[in-house]
């Protein structure tokens, strides 16, 4: 049967949830308490400080505040020590006339007004404890080493518990590991001693955090015996007995020192800190693993702490009970223990603490207080803070287990309900009212309000409303033609607009309607949408040298109507105070950078809407520090192990090491290079030789450079040996014809492996039963033997030998003595001729004992002795051709055709030439002959021409003819038709008839010889012009008669349209009568309005003649001495007639002033007429 109930009141609560929902009801209108501020329920005072209990409550009309203790009714009144705070339910009590703990106990503080009763927790009032250690005598711990140990801590107990720690006498805290740890209670646990842990100082720490005291236990002394070192030492006191007669501690298997057996159980309550400790000894230190039978450890909750020793789990949930193994393990044993866990639980809600109610009368509603808990909680409902059973009955209302329901609620039901649940473990107290309100529908969000969004970011504008019934919401953008429901809208439930995606499009005005049956009520907010802030250019990981400046560039977009704000941080932090930093717009500079600003530099833009950040990394880096520590070990007679410690590196990695070394025997001052390692290596095997003074450094190279050398290691001596290795660069040449000059590269001090370094020289003829001859040679590198024969072949050695011996037998070197000239010449010599340019001249090579030398090559010595064609000497300079090596012929190029040539040939070597071959003579055959020496055009005529020339300066041969070949030229470039002549060689001259008459025309002329044509000549001429035809077929468009009349009909048509223009203008004749009363001077003749032509103009009064003017016979108008003209009768001011009639002053463009104007009395003009009568003389 109850089930069935449980189930109907779901089914109800179902049904019921979506008509009312939690309001927060304006102040200004009825409403039960509610208590909006209460102190822990667990409320531990400071006994220093006076006891404030807070309770505060809202409610309208102002809610009233009682009080019990102790579960009775506390009248405050009665006590002197105890004041409530004004419109509040805070208790402030003064602890100077009273001890704190006189006010200990548990409180409830109980609001009410007119509508209803709320309750606080019940708070719970304990003053905070720090005692001291109670007085104890504290024994001395002496130990055998190896042994297991637990100081106990033991501290007071404290409210709420104190903290822990060990330190020595200087407020050290004393140093733990996996071997010595502090247990969960305070003590301290060594797993085995050892010698290093006597101290006489261990000292316990109780820290009271709510008083912030800390208490001290007396000091624990600690001393670990070797008993080996007691016995012997403690003899002679005890008469030779030995003070510990048992056997030194032996290693051991581990044992579990906390917690005791194989296993032990653990309650913790959900929500809390599962903690669990497992320390074992045993010897060696054992090592402690946990697990969890059946199951994983929650990733995210769990961590180890104590090396190991404490399983640490936060948030406990139920599933987290279960089973734990912790095992402790040396190389001896294992051992286990298990752990088991359960896992209780206070109450907690479900769907959290009941809501308000606001209600409308008919209305329906529900609260729920859903809980749970381990064991499960009960539940007990009070309305008004009376249990609800002993309440008034109230049809409308019905309570169905954790549920009370309401159904047709009327005017004056207003009440506020207490749910409470509780168990073994705690409780939870909850108020909730219902308000039974009929209020028409208001908005609550400030009007007008403005809000602001990134584009693409989520927009939410806020419609808060309080009516009742519950008003309905509806939203409306700029015109309101539809209401904003779908996409992109969303509206909430609590009458908020959201755009998901807020873009440009969405800004505006925005109106939120909330309506319900007692009226409504409009409120307009505005959305603008912005632009997102972005860092555009980002700071740049940068690597830079100490004492360089950086900078990391940070440029940003954003939205022109927000503000930002740049920031720089440093490592998360703030950028230091110090004036090399220098921070703009867009950039931050670092100046001398030091080692200190190396780190993560972060630039962040905020607006008020937004931020984007951007970080890189600054590495600092420098030449590395010179290693130190140089140390040499591994000594031997030719070898050396050298160690060394690197120095800083300043964040570059050190890429080698260069080792140098110092003789300091023979090359004082003077550091050589001797290796190189790699940079991951601090050792150096080094190979010696002997009879050196070593001194050693070392020098660290990194990406900046090399650091500064180390220190110099100690002197090294290495003892005198033989030489290792002989000479090199042995050779043998001579500087006469009858010596030898032995030569070699001498050995350096470091290879001359001891004092006394001299050289063997060996030589000997190279043939059979030659004997070596041989001579010590010191402080030389080289030596030279006389009287020997002439480019003689010898053997050489030189060995290096010194005090201590002979060096290794050298190698046998090849030399020859001096060189003297060649004593013959080559035979046999000729020459084969293969052009008219080119000959091969071939001899036999001279025999190698005749050369007395190192053979060189050849010499060609050659010249032109004359032309053939030309029958007298034509002698040129020798010309010296060398070819080098055992050659046998050559090839002479470049020669001259139709010549007669002379050569001989020489030998040489390295001592010089020798005799010269006899002479001998080549004829080269005609070739092509060189370029005519000139062609020049003589006599032209209208369609002749003469054409001269000279014959080539070069005939190569018998010149056989020439060869002339013309064509024409136009303006275009454009060839015409080649003629070609053939003509004698006897011919200098040629005339040709029949040319066009003033065409350009272009000639080519060459020589011929049997050989072929050689080169041409040219030339270029234009034939006369016939000047009749000439006359004739001039083009008229570039004569000049015809260029002046045209530009004299053109000037006549302009006069003619000035005229007509400024009649016109004028609108009819000029007022000459009245110009004439004013001026004497002449005036033009006027033009006759209807054909614009010239007229006679006479004074209708006396038909005289215009006073200082005349018409010449000859169509000419002279002008008297008078600076009147018609520019005074027209418009403009500055125009003046030119000499031909023109108006230059309009139509030129040109200013010219009176003055400058007239001209001598007699000077004229052309008149129309005049030029009429000179074009009719053209036509």
């Amino acid at each position: 049967m109850m089930e069935r109930r449980r189930m109907e009141a779901a089914l109800l609560v179902l049904l019921l949830g979506h008509l009312a929902t939690a309001l927060e009801v304006p102040l200004d209108l009825p409403q039960p308490p509610t208590i909006t501020h209460q102190s822990p329920k667990d409320y531990i005072i400071d006994p220093r400080e006076n006891i404030i209990i807070h309770c505060e409550a809202k409610g309208k009309p102002h809610p009233s505040f009682s009080w019990t203790r102790n579960g009775t009714h506390y009248d405050i009144d009665t006590d002197p020590n105890v004041n409530m705070r004004p419109h509040s339910g805070t208790l402030v009590v003064d602890i100077s006339r009273e001890r704190a703990e006189h006010y200990e106990g548990v409180y409830q503080c109980t609001a009410r007004n007119k509508h209803g009763t709320a309750v606080s927790n019940n708070i719970f009032i304990r003053q905070s404890r720090s005692p001291l250690w109670s007085k104890e005598r504290i024994r001395p711990s002496v130990v055998q080493e190896g042994v297991s140990l637990v100081l106990p801590c033991r501290p007071p107990a404290g409210l709420p518990p104190p903290v822990i720690f060990w330190m020595d006498n200087y407020f050290q805290k004393l140093p733990q590991s996996e071997r010595v740890s502090q247990s969960l209670n305070g003590d301290l646990y060594f797993s085995n001693v050892r010698r290093e842990d006597s101290r006489n100082d261990y000292i316990c720490y109780a820290r009271f955090p709510h008083t912030q005291t800390i208490q001290q236990k007396q000091p624990i002394s600690v001393k670990v015996l070797n008993l080996d070192a007691i016995n012997d030492t403690m003899a002679d006191f005890y008469n030779d007995t030995d003070l510990f007669s048992e056997a030194p501690v032996d290693e051991r298997k581990p044992t579990f020192l906390i917690p005791t057996g194989l296993s032990s159980s653990k309650t913790v309550l959900r929500g809390r800190v599962l903690e669990m400790e497992c320390i074992a000894e045993g010897l060696p230190t054992p090592h402690i693993y946990w697990t969890k039978v059946g199951g994983d450890f929650p990733a995210r909750r769990t961590s180890f702490l104590h090396y190991n020793k404490t399983l640490h789990i936060a948030n406990v949930s139920e599933s987290d009970a279960g089973e734990y193994s912790c095992m402790a393990k040396n190389r001896l044993g294992v051992v286990h223990h298990t752990i088991r866990v359960s896992v209780k639980a206070a109450p907690y809600w479900i769907t959290g603490a009941p809501r308000n109610l606001v209600l409308a009368p008919g209305e329906n509603g529900v609260l729920t207080c859903r809980a749970s808990g381990t064991p499960k909680p009960s539940i007990r409902w009070f309305m008004n803070g009376i249990p609800i059973q002993d309440s008034p009955k109230d049809v409308s209302r019905k309570v169905e287990d954790d549920t009370v329901i309401f159904t047709d609620v009327q005017i004056g039901s207003s009440a506020v309900y207490q749910c409470n649940i509780s168990n073994d473990y705690g409780y939870l107290l909850s108020n909730a009212f219902v308000n039974v309100l009929s209020e028409p529908p208001r908005v609550l969000t400030p009007a007008n309000k403005v809000y602001q969004v990134i584009k693409n970011h989520r927009a939410l504008m806020d419609c808060s409303s309080f009516g009742s019934p519950i008003p309905k919401i509806t939203w409306f953008k700029d015109s309101r033609s539809s209401t904003l429901d779908g996409d992109p809208y969303i509206l909430h439930d609590n009458g908020t607009l959201e755009i998901d995606v807020a873009q440009a499009q969405n800004s505006g005005k925005y109106t939120c309607v909330a309506r319900n049956i007692l009226g409504i009520y409009e409120n307009h907010v505005s959305l603008e949408v912005k632009e997102p802030t972005r860092i555009l250019k980002q700071p740049e990981y940068k690597v830079v040298q100490r004492g360089r400046s950086v900078v990391f560039e940070c440029k940003v977009k954003h939205d022109t109507t927000l503000f930002p704000t740049m920031t720089w941080l440093k490592d998360d932090g703030e950028l230091p105070d110090d004036e090399r930093l220098i921070v703009d717009s867009d950039s931050l500079t670092i100046n001398d950078v030091t080692e200190g600003d190396a780190g993560v530099y972060t630039c962040i833009m905020n607006t008020t809407l937004d931020q984007d950040s951007a970080s890189a990394e600054l590495t600092v880096v420098e030449r590395p520090e010179p290693p130190t520590d140089l140390e040499l070990t591994d000594q031997k007679k030719r070898s050396v192990q050298l160690t060394w410690t690197p120095g800083d590196e300043h964040n570059s990695l050190i890429q080698k090491f260069l080792i140098q070394y110092q003789d300091s025997l023979h090359h004082r001052g003077h550091w050589h290079n001797l290796t190189e390692v790699p940079g991951t290596k601090t050792t150096a095997h080094l190979k010696l030789s002997p009879y050196v003074h070593y001194t050693f450094r070392v020098l660290a190279l990194n990406a900046v450079g090399f650091s500064s050398p180390s220190s110099p290691s100690g002197t090294y001596k290495t003892d005198p040996a033989a030489p290792d290795e002989s000479p090199t660069g042995v050779q043998g040449y001579g500087t006469e014809h009858n010596n030898l000059v032995i030569s070699w590269k001498p050995l350096s001090g470091l290879q001359s492996n001891g004092p006394g370094l001299r050289y063997k020289v060996m030589w000997r003829q190279q043939r059979l039963g030659s004997e070596w001859t041989q001579v010590n040679v010191a402080n030389n590198s080289k030596f030279i033997v006389s009287g020997t024969p002439t480019f003689v072949p010898y053997e050489l050695k030189v060995q290096a030998i010194n005090d201590y011996g002979d060096g290794p037998e050298p190698a046998v070197s090849l030399g020859y003595s001096g060189e003297d000239f060649p004593v013959a010449a080559p035979e046999n010599v000729h020459a084969v001729v293969l052009s008219s340019t080119q000959a091969e001249v071939h001899w036999d090579p001279v025999p190698h004992h005749l050369i007395r030398g190192h053979l060189k090559g050849y010499k060609v010595y050659y010249w032109r002795e004359h032309s053939l064609h030309k029958h007298h000497p034509d002698h040129m300079g020798k010309h010296i051709l060398t070819f080098s090596g055992n050659h046998s012929h050559g090839m002479l190029p470049g020669l001259h055709p139709f010549s007669l040539y002379s050569f001989y040939v020489k030998v040489f070597n390295g001592k010089g030439e020798g005799p010269q071959s006899p002479e001998q003579q080549f004829k080269t055959p005609e070739g092509v002959p060189g370029l005519p020496t000139s062609l020049i055009v003589t006599n032209p005529n209208l369609n002749s021409l003469t054409l001269e020339w000279s014959p080539p300066r070069e005939h190569n041969g018998h010149i056989t003819g020439y060869t002339l070949k013309y064509h024409t030229v136009n303006n275009s470039n454009e060839l015409g038709t080649e003629e070609e002549l053939a003509l004698a060689a006897n011919e200098t001259s040629v005339t040709l008839p029949n040319l066009k008459y003033s065409t350009r025309y272009k000639f080519y002329l060459n020589a011929k010889t049997i050989t072929g044509p050689g080169p041409a000549i040219s030339q270029e001429v234009v034939t006369i012009v016939d000047e009749a035809v000439a006359s004739r077929q001039v083009d008229i468009a570039t004569q000049g008669w015809f260029i002046g009349l045209m530009c004299a009909i053109a000037l006549l048509i302009l006069i003619l349209l000035i005229i007509c223009f400024i009649q016109r203008n004028k609108g009819g004749k000029y007022p000459v009568k009245e110009k004439e009363d004013a001026h004497t001077d002449p005036e033009f003749q006027p033009m006759k309005e209807d054909d614009c032509t010239f007229g006679e103009y006479s004074d209708n009064e006396d038909h005289k003649p215009l006073k200082g003017s005349r018409t010449p016979s000859n169509g000419t108008v002279k002008r008297d001495d008078s600076d009147d003209s018609l520019v005074d009768y027209g418009e403009g001011g500055d125009g003046q007639f030119n000499e031909d009639g023109s108006f230059i002053g309009e139509y030129s463009g040109k200013s010219i002033s009176r003055d400058t104007a007239e001209g001598p009395e007699n000077s004229e003009a052309p008149s129309p007429t005049n030029a009429m009568n000179s074009l009719n003389s053209f036509v």
